[in-house]
Order: structure tokens, then sequence, then C-alpha cells
């Protein structure tokens, strides 16, 4: 309550807060692209804001231009529903960032872009560059990585295995005289970051070709697509990847069940369904909590919203009503992202629970000036495994509800 002092007679209208101050959720769509665009010299080294195809071809084409696996994928994410995006022209250069002269190139130039939540190099498929894009999401713990597989496999095992980058004075693969990286093909584990196989075939928007393309833009594209009209708590699988005509390869069920444990999230043909992305996994070690997808990005989500939406917290007088105050807000953010079906559980107690008193916050905690908060969650996970058991039912029998065959 305002101290206000009171000198004349009369009535005195006072403005108290007395509600939860809402927490909204941070976008979780928008997309950054690292690459060579078809104007090499277009915007370099600069985040560019792009919101539809005609504004990427308006900056960075010309006529005659050639065209790259960037433009090819920003033509796909937006194709796939993707409605925004970033676009980082890296020319010749290398996609890894640092500052010289005072700012910043490369990825480094997402550092300042606290809207970017999925990050892709499209056609940059080697150990270095999946390195720069992992170790960039891992430092940032707010965006999530899309990495392209390599478009030529010759040996599909050999995406179990964690790919090694070329002794310094040896050209890389693909260079004149260079040897491959390693015999593994697969980025190392992350669950800042997904894996995907194989290339896809497109119509060039540019050439109007038909060609190879790598699958990070229309997969990012799929992520924006699903987070629209589901929310981030929905595996962005099962969805038709639009603008794919075919796979470069097709995987087998079996090829799917050695490279699916492994982390490699694969496009599949359906003769039915068309080309779906077929997979949810992030590289995330085997048997971890964080091996799909959208539990990832939920948690993203929800561990940026919190700490936008509370920087009121800070320098308050760090007490019981304080600790109200938080257990209130986020509380009610949690509820409502429980009754979206975003978190697990007949009634919100089941779902989460926020623990923020005098046992998180005993005199030392408060003489430290910390007020600390536990939160737990329970994320919805998807159903990666459909299982009915089907038995021969004797004819002339009752069969309960609730009983097995």
């Amino acid at each position: 309550m305002p101290q206000t002092e009171y000198s004349i007679p009369g009535v005195y209208v006072e403005e108290v807060s007395t509600g939860p101050r809402p927490i909204e959720s941070v976008g979780t769509s928008t997309a950054a692209f690292l690459g060579c665009a078809p104007k090499v010299d277009a915007e370099k080294h600069r985040a560019v804001p792009i919101n539809n195809w005609a504004q990427f071809v308006r900056i960075y084409c010309t006529e005659g231009t050639e065209t790259t696996p960037l433009a090819q994928a920003v033509y796909g994410f937006f194709e796939n529903g993707g409605r925004r995006c970033f676009i980082v022209n890296v020319g010749k250069d290398s996609i890894a960032g640092g500052i010289k002269a005072g700012q910043r190139y490369g990825i480094a130039t997402l550092e300042e872009r606290d809207e970017v939540a999925i990050v892709a190099a499209p056609g940059y498929a080697d150990a270095a560059s999946w390195n720069v894009v992992l170790t960039h999401c891992q430092n940032m713990k707010d965006r999530f990585a899309i990495l392209d597989s390599p478009q030529d496999i010759s040996d599909i095992s050999t995406l179990t295995e964690v790919a090694t980058a070329a002794p310094p004075g040896r050209p890389a693969a693909g260079e004149e005289g260079g040897r491959p990286q390693s015999k593994g093909g697969r980025p190392f584990s992350s669950n800042f970051g997904a894996f995907y196989t194989p290339w896809i075939t497109i119509v060039d928007p540019i050439t109007g070709e038909r060609v190879y393309a790598p699958p990070s833009g229309h997969v990012a594209g799929v992520y924006a697509r699903t987070d629209g009209t589901r929310g981030v708590h929905k595996a962005p699988a099962n969805e038709g990847l639009l603008g794919a005509l075919d796979v470069k390869y097709r995987v087998t069920p079996q090829e799917q069940g050695i490279l699916n444990p492994a982390g490699v999230n694969v496009i599949r043909f359906f003769p039915d369904a068309g080309i779906r992305v077929w997979g949810a996994r992030t590289l995330a070690e085997k048997g971890s909590e964080w091996r799909y997808i959208n539990v990832r990005r939920l948690f993203n989500m929800v561990e940026e919203s919190i700490a936008q939406a509370t920087r009121w917290v800070v320098f308050e007088p760090n007490d019981q009503t304080l600790w109200k105050s938080i257990r209130r807000d986020i509380g009610a953010y949690l509820t409502r992202l429980w009754r979206s079906g975003a978190l697990l559980g007949a009634t919100p107690e089941q779902a989460f629970f926020v623990k923020c008193d005098d046992e998180t916050n005993p005199p030392d905690v408060i003489d430290a000036g910390m007020v600390v908060t536990l939160i737990g969650i329970a994320p919805v996970k998807p159903a990666e495994f459909v299982i009915f058991r089907i038995g021969q039912h004797q004819a002339g029998t009752e069969q309960k509800e609730g009983s097995n065959a």
C-alpha cells in the first residue's frame, strides 16, 4: 500500500495492484538461417528479418543469380507454414562467428536476437558446422538447432556414429584431395538439436529445375506450422513436408529401426500419405529425459517466458509477500499451459508444482540477495510407439469393458 499523506478532508481513490501479473508465452516459431545467399554480398553478416519469400528475393537475389541451399531452405520454410525468420548471409565465409572491429559476424550476429527460437544452416553437413550451430544453441539456452545429414550416404549405419572434423592442414571432405572427416556421419550428442535425413527433391524456387535440397528449411516450417495449429508441446512429426516431391534415399522400416534410437529423424515416403517427417528425437543420449523435440522446446519456452515476465521481482523486498506473488503468477501461467494440453495430469497439482517459501529461502539465501523458486512440470510426450495387442475372441462370450481379450 503506497504511503500517502492525508491532510485535507475528502475522499481519496487509490489504485492498488491486487491481481496476478500475467505471464505470456514467448514465441517459438521464429527461425534463423545461415548460409550463402544467391547475391553473395547482400547484407553480409547481418541478421535481417524476413517475413515472406518475396522480401527474400528482393534483398538477396538478382536476375541471373544461381540458387543456393539457403534460398531453397527459406522458400521451404515459408511454404510449410513459417511466418518470420532471420537471414544471416555469410557469403563464402564460414558460419562460425565472433567479433571483429567491434562487430559480430557469422552465427554470433544471432546472439542479440532474442526472438530466434530455431536455428539452421542449410546444407552445412559436416562436423565443424554442426558443432558451431549446436554450441550456439546450447550457450543461448533459448533456441533449438535443426541439422541436415550429408547429401550422399554410402552406408546408412554411419549416421549412428559421431563424426569428427578433419585434422588441421588436411582438406575437408568435398574439397580437392579431401578425405572423409571420419567414418561417422552424425553430430555430437545434445538435447538442443535434432538431425534429419535424407535430402529431399524439390522444384528449385529460382531455377525451376528439380534438385536435391537439404531438409532443414522445410522442417523448420513444419515446426512453425505445428506450433501455430497445435502448440509447441506437440511433436513436429507425422506432418506432411509441403513442396517435397521425393526423398533422395527411401529409408526402410528396418533401417529406421537402427537410426531412430540413435536420434536420427527420418523423412519417409508413404504411398498413401506422401513425404512425411517420421521422427521426433533430439540428439540427446539414449535414455535421456530430453530425447523428444517437443519436451526440449516446451522447456525452452517456459523458462524464457518466466524469466522475462518476472523481472519485476528484482530488488523487491525478499519476504513472504514476494514469495506469495511469485507462486501466484507462475502458478496461473502453468495452469493455462495445463488447460491447453501441454502438461500431463488430471489436475493442476498432478501437472506441476511451484515452491517458493521459507524452506527454499532460508536466512542465508536471503542474506546473499537471492530468492529461490522450485518449479516442476510434467510435459506430455509423444505416442512414439502405438501398440495394439490383438487376440482371438471366442464367439458367444461376453467381453466386459476394461477386461483383457
